[in-house]
Order: structure tokens, then sequence, then C-alpha cells
């Protein structure tokens, strides 16, 4: 076992080569002349910029003492009222055209990278969820003693295995999407789930062929039907076994959600080219875009890592 003292060594070491690897980020941006802007980056964030109430169209305005504001239209239509905002952009008497501002109001919102980063959470975990289940309906199917279940199993994994996944989504949008009528979110949803579960079948497979045979046999003389002995002694420790390449595929699977945003998903990394084209700052998008990728692929790592504790704890 490593010493104390060569453990805070070893953390040393770490902490200057990443100091050194940060400083080299920033020494190459001095290179290129960039300036950075990371101040124009938040309100794609939270955007928390106060909000314009516009006039609806030409006429007077008039504020009463208790502070509302009244226009008065023109065209004799009903007057637009206003008795909730925070700023006043107007005074009494004043002539309004449709469109002008007459007043503001906080309302903080939700920024676009922030609703791709939502996008991206979810299309990944519901994915994450039917790939789970495709995996170990198939994973059976390819360990089962019945041919059929077998081939049908192994020519899944191959074909999916065997083509891009961005041929896939489009394939399942634009061809199974039409015929069965599916939203572009469901379409992106069944291809991920498609794409990920096949590697999730081979790792399941795998997972139950290293539990020994004895263990099946030892089930089956306590009287227990073949499902029983695989749903209640098999697959729980095939499902140990699994755990590290099943986090590994599930990392993999929110990484490749990105690709979705060509059927005009807005997930996150679609939202970070719209918002490098409005706010010219591509580095301080990109950069922010994979610390966002980290934290989810680190989150569900983190998580796995616990629940790998907890099984081991429990042996």
């Amino acid at each position: 076992m490593q010493s104390k003292s060569g453990r805070w060594v070893g953390h040393g070491i770490y902490a200057l080569l990443m100091f050194t690897l940060v400083g080299a980020i920033y020494l190459s941006g001095k290179s290129i002349n960039y300036n950075w802007h990371w101040d124009r980056l938040w309100p794609y964030v939270i955007n928390t910029e106060m909000q314009d109430i516009p006039a609806e169209s030409d006429g007077t305005a008039l504020i009463a003492d208790n502070g509302t504001i009244t226009i008065e239209f023109d065209n004799g239509d009903t007057p637009q009222i206003i008795t909730q905002y925070d700023n006043k952009l107007i005074s009494n008497g004043d002539l309004i055209f449709q469109g002008d501002s007459v007043a503001q109001f906080n309302n903080w919102r939700f920024g676009p990278l922030a609703l791709g980063l939502w996008m991206t959470i979810k299309i990944s975990f519901v994915s994450l969820f039917f790939a789970l289940l495709l995996g170990l309906v198939f994973g059976l199917m390819r360990v089962s003693n019945n041919t059929v279940a077998r081939d049908l199993a192994f020519t899944y994994v191959e074909v999916i295995r065997g083509t891009p996944l961005l041929i896939q989504i489009f394939i399942v949008y634009f061809f199974i999407g039409t015929v069965l009528d599916l939203d572009k979110f469901t379409a992106g949803v069944a291809a991920l789930s498609i794409f990920t579960g096949a590697y999730v079948v081979e790792i399941i497979r795998a997972g139950i062929q290293a539990v020994p045979v004895s263990q099946m046999e030892a089930a089956r003389s306590t009287g227990m039907t073949y499902y029983q002995a695989m749903t209640y002694v098999v697959l729980p420790q095939a499902f140990k076994r699994s755990l590290p390449p099943l986090a590994g595929q599930f990392i993999n699977l929110i990484k490749d959600s990105s690709l979705v945003s060509v059927i005009a998903i807005t997930d996150l990394t679609k939202a970070g080219r719209e918002v490098v084209s409005g706010s010219f700052a591509p580095f301080e998008v990109w950069f922010t875009v994979a610390a966002l990728y980290l934290l989810l692929t680190g989150s569900l790592s983190w998580a796995i890592q616990q629940l790998e504790k907890r099984l081991s704890a429990s042996d």
C-alpha cells in the first residue's frame, strides 16, 4: 500500500500537470490573438435581462395614481392595461406607437444552452432505459437454447453494430418515422435506443456467460425453473460483472446523443452551434458545451461507481 507521503506527492504531481495543461490552453489562446468574452456567454445559460412589454397598437398612454398603465388606442379597440411591471419607460400622455416598449419586468429564464442541456439529459436517459430493456431481452435471446431466438438476436447485433449511428438516425426518422408518424423526439430516442441496445446485448451476454454454469445447475437442483434460476440467481451476478462496461456504454450514449441534432432536435450540441452564431464567442461556447457534457458523463460515472460499491458490500 502506498504511504501517505507518497499519495501527497502523487496529488502534487497531478496538480502540477493540470496547472500546466490549463496554462498551455491559456497561452494557446494568446498565441492566436483571441479575445476571450466569457461575459457574452451567461445570458445564453440563464438570461436575467429585463423583458420589454410592447404596445399592441398606436395610442396614448395614461398612468393612474396607483401606477396602472392604460394605452388608449387610436383605432378604438379595447385599451391595453398593464398593472404588473418593474420599470416604467413612458410618461403620462405620451404618444405610443405599435411595438414601442412601455414598461419592463424582471423575468429570468433559461437560455438556449440550459434548454439544450435539458434536452440532452432527457433524450439520453429515456434512450438509456429502452436500450437497457432491449439489451436484456436480446441478451437473454443470445444465450437461449432456441435457435430462432439466437439467430434473431445475432442478426440484430451484427446489423446495428455494423452500420453508423448517423445513418440509422436518418432511416428511423425519414423512413420509419414517416410510416409510423413519429415525432422527431421519439425518432431520436428510438434510434439511440436501438443502436446502444445492440452493444448492451453483448455486454449482458458476456456477463451471463461469466457466471459459472454450476450456479444455474445448483439453482435448478433446488426445484427452480430455468426462468426463475436466471432471474434470481444468474442475472444478479451477471449484472454486477456487467456494470463497468455498461457504464462506458451509457457514457457513449450521452455523447452519441449529439448526433440527433441532424433531425432538428435542439440538444446541447445544436444549441451550442446556434449560440456561436449569435454570440461570436466560439471558443467560450464550445469549452462550456464540453464542460457540460463532462458534467453529465462524470455524474453518471460517479453514480455507477457508488452502485458498484453498494453491490460489492452486499456480497
